[in-house]
């Protein structure tokens, strides 16, 4: 098994078990491995890792992860409904069908003005919190998380909400190395729900 593939399976366990996103999986899977994770022939694709976490979810999680996806996107959509004046397009493990109790909702919000958001938040006197990342053009992105309840798994949920410009909604619905979706609209995602099978 090569250094890549190694970091893929422990970065799948990560993602399974604790939730963790992709890049932080990898770089830690990297580092309790001994493998110097900046060298980046060694870290596996996001496709290497997906492929992995379809492994273990089919070995260890089959019973239960089929209906906790299907919580975890209802809660997307009615937040989606809620936040549709911002453009939400679902992302991460919801989005593409992996997710699990542990997973957080990512939504990608397309706006003008990105404090909007935040006014709109307060306005219906939700808490959150709020961070920064790299956005799709490395430009620093605002994240604001909220912990909401999702009443089929009996547990509040990470909403992450990460606030775009309107001019990187254009890039949203780039497909990966296999040709499909990153993210997806409410449309979408009410397709994925009426036919209950990962996105294509």
């Amino acid at each position: 098994m090569s250094a890549s593939e190694e970091i893929a399976a422990a970065a799948a366990v990560l993602v399974v078990e604790h939730g963790l996103e992709y890049a932080a999986a990898k770089r830690k899977a990297a580092r309790d491995l001994g493998r110097r994770s900046g060298r980046s022939g060694d870290l596996p694709t996001n496709e290497a890792v997906e492929d992995c976490v379809r492994e273990h979810l089919a070995l260890f999680c089959a019973d239960t992860q089929p209906g906790e996806l299907r919580a975890l996107r209802e809660l997307a959509a009615t937040w989606m409904e809620r936040l549709a004046e911002f453009r939400p397009h679902l992302g991460g493990a919801v989005w593409r069908g992996t997710a699990t109790r542990r997973s957080a909702v990512l939504l990608d919000l397309y706006c003008d003005d990105p404090k909007a958001l935040a006014v709109a938040l307060v306005n219906r006197g939700l808490d959150y919190d709020v961070d920064a990342r790299p956005g799709p053009r490395q430009e620093e992105v605002e994240v604001l998380t909220l912990h909401v309840p999702c009443r089929e798994l009996g547990t509040p949920v990470p909403l992450v909400l990460s606030v775009l410009d309107l001019d990187a909604q254009r890039g949203a619905l780039q497909p990966d190395a296999r040709g499909r979706s990153w993210r997806g609209d409410l449309a979408a995602l009410r397709r994925l729900l009426d036919a209950a099978e990962p996105p294509r």
